[in-house]
């Protein structure tokens, strides 16, 4: 037990270090006058345009946690148990709440708050858990695809060299020639297959290594996650309510823009690539502290927006997101705590 707790801090200790690290990254070369920007930016939201438009996009993002309530119901129910909407969405809160304490806490307490309110086995819903990950997982692979791939003309034109001026766009091509010229994508692409194909040939004999098996295991789970969805008994709103949840995500970055005149010309993709490589941000620090911020102004300065504002606008949005997890996370254990005493005195 104490080991465990021990391990817990330390992780805390560990990500809350790497999103200090990433604020003091952000804010180390602001000036005075950078600093008064940031104030100012950050007074303007009081206004009532802005403070709504804000409000609105909080909304719509707990709309999406809320539709990940749905779909968590529809992989559940079919499994024998009654997962109610409303306590699905109440552990998909908790769970946000608590992964701003620890470090993936919030499954845990997921699992944990089902099991508590609904009577759903703790392995049970673990398992669906699962699935939504790998889920998930891959439509934000596809995301950041399309984004590279929608944004290679503003990409192409970064500087990479301010001595010589030269472009990624240059400079990806002189490596590339420079490469063809030297047989060096060949004798990779020759060496990709021979390792493939070894690999595959001794398949049998790596998968008795402890760590391959894990790694063979976790395909297996993965896989297993992907083909039970056509097993649902309606697998096309489970396809619905997965895309929904990341459109009401996108939604919330682009509404947020509306709130500040130098990102209102901004249009979808700018949304697009925070959606994409915004995540990023909390998969590296804690509740996405000072690494979402600081990669959201990188992307607003790619688009020709000052990187003072771009950053001021990220930590207003930040904040916001942050608040409302705080807000609506209590308020489901509460809530919780609650309905299931008016369920139990029902039942007496």
């Amino acid at each position: 037990m104490k080991t465990n707790l021990a391990k817990k801090l330390i992780q805390l200790i560990l990500f809350l270090g790497i999103g200090i690290f990433f604020i003091w990254i952000s804010i180390k070369d602001l000036t005075t006058a950078d600093l008064n920007i940031i104030k100012e930016s950050a007074k303007t939201i009081m206004s009532p345009r802005p403070f709504l438009l804000i409000m609105l996009s909080i909304v719509v993002m707990a709309f999406g946690h809320y539709i990940r309530g749905l779909r968590s119901v529809m992989l559940i129910n079919p499994l024998g148990y009654k997962l109610r909407k409303s306590t699905a969405f109440y552990a998909v809160m908790v769970s946000y709440l608590a992964n701003l304490a620890f470090p993936r806490l919030g499954e845990v307490l997921r699992c944990s708050f089902m099991q508590r309110y609904d009577n759903v086995p703790f392995q049970k819903s673990l398992g669906t858990i699962v699935t939504e990950r790998v889920i998930d997982l891959i439509i934000w692979i596809l995301l950041m695809i399309l984004a590279i791939a929608l944004n290679t003309s503003v990409l192409s034109e970064l500087v990479v060299n301010q001595t010589t001026g030269e472009t990624m766009g240059l400079w990806l091509t002189n490596k590339f020639n420079g490469m063809i010229q030297n047989y060096t994508l060949i004798l990779l692409g020759f060496f990709a297959v021979m390792i493939t194909a070894v690999l595959y040939f001794t398949r049998h004999k790596w998968m008795k290594i402890t760590f391959f098996a894990k790694l063979g295991n976790l395909a297996k789970g993965v896989w297993q996650g992907l083909i039970s969805i056509k097993d649902l008994q309606n697998p096309l709103l489970f396809v619905v309510f997965t895309l929904l949840i990341w459109v009401t995500y996108f939604l919330g970055a682009y509404i947020l823009f509306f709130a500040f005149d130098f990102l209102s010309g901004l249009g979808f993709l700018p949304a697009l690539s925070i959606l994409a490589f915004g995540t990023i941000g909390f998969m590296v620090a804690q509740g996405g502290l000072g690494a979402y911020p600081l990669l959201v102004a990188g992307i607003f300065v790619i688009y020709g927006v000052d990187y003072t504002q771009g950053l001021a606008a990220a930590w207003i949005g930040w904040s916001a997101q942050t608040v409302m997890i705080l807000i609506v996370g209590f308020a489901s254990l509460i809530l919780a705590a609650l309905l299931n005493k008016q369920k139990v005195e029902h039942h007496e």
